[in-house]
């Protein structure tokens, strides 16, 4: 595993997504990446999974501080008294007595950026959450939250087919981790020439060509989903091998603006 070290702690640079899985599939998907190896596990309250992840991470045996867990507030529980709240149901449902991060899933103009994130604060500060942090937030909202917090994470849609550049510099200049969700483009970028050759070059699938690319970036993470083992497996297998910098050029070169998750409550997206 390869870690990457934001505000003096280790997070491994590659997690498990479980957005769409749900049930005994969720949980049997959940337990079997942990039996694998991964040890950063990404769910949310939207999904509707937390009880089954929890669950798989009860079941698996392994020590709690091995794990690092994210969880996310759902749309419309942004006002304090619902931080509150819907964490305290996330923390029973996952049956931990704490998630190692927190997040504002998604953006809402509604209710006031200080008052979500002093509530997110005053969490952490209690020990029931460890970091703060958003998701498919923009540049510009990263400048408004970062404020108000110092801002462990920003989850956003990042792989080959969309250019995060503007947002892995402020990862970088800040200090807070990148993480990429849906980092494989639904397999839109395997048949890219260079990922292709790449692939074959290194006698790797094209799927960890992309997420040997991400997780050599400095602060960026990625939590790919697989449903089966065997591309659970694929996925954990890119630590046996390094791209050169020519390399990681010319898979960087491909990017653009595909954008794949753009639901009608997403903000105005930045370039």
């Amino acid at each position: 595993m390869k870690y990457i070290n934001i505000q003096s702690r280790s997070v491994p640079a590659l997690g498990f997504g479980t957005w769409q899985l749900r049930g005994d599939t969720c949980i049997d998907s959940v337990a079997d990446a942990i039996e694998i190896g991964y040890r950063h596990i990404d769910t949310a309250q939207m999904y509707e999974n937390e009880e089954a992840v929890g669950k798989a991470i009860a079941m698996s045996g392994v020590p709690r501080d091995e794990l690092f867990v994210t969880t996310k507030l759902g749309l419309g529980e942004l006002t304090p008294d619902s931080v509150r709240r819907t964490t305290c149901q996330s923390l029973d449902r996952l049956r931990l007595k704490y998630v190692d991060l927190l997040l504002i899933h998604w953006p809402d103009e509604s209710v006031p950026l200080d008052e979500t994130i002093g509530a997110m604060n005053a969490l952490r500060d209690e020990g029931m959450i460890r970091h703060v942090g958003v998701s498919n937030f923009t540049p510009t909202l990263v400048d408004e939250a970062a404020q108000h917090a110092q801002l462990f994470c920003n989850q956003v849609e990042y792989h080959p087919l969309l250019s995060q550049a503007r947002m892995r510099e402020k990862a970088r200049s800040m200090g807070f981790m990148l993480t990429a969700y849906s980092p494989l483009a639904r397999g839109n970028a395997f048949d890219k020439p260079v990922i292709k050759e790449l692939a074959k070059a290194h006698n790797k699938h094209p799927a960890q060509i992309v997420l040997r690319w991400l997780i050599q970036q400095e602060h960026v993470a990625a939590i790919p989903r697989a449903s089966s083992s065997h591309h659970r497996r694929s996925n954990f297998d890119i630590f046996n091998f390094e791209l050169d910098d020519d390399q990681m050029r010319r898979i960087s070169e491909l990017g653009g603006d595909q954008r794949l998750i753009d639901p009608e409550w997403a903000p105005a997206w930045e370039r």
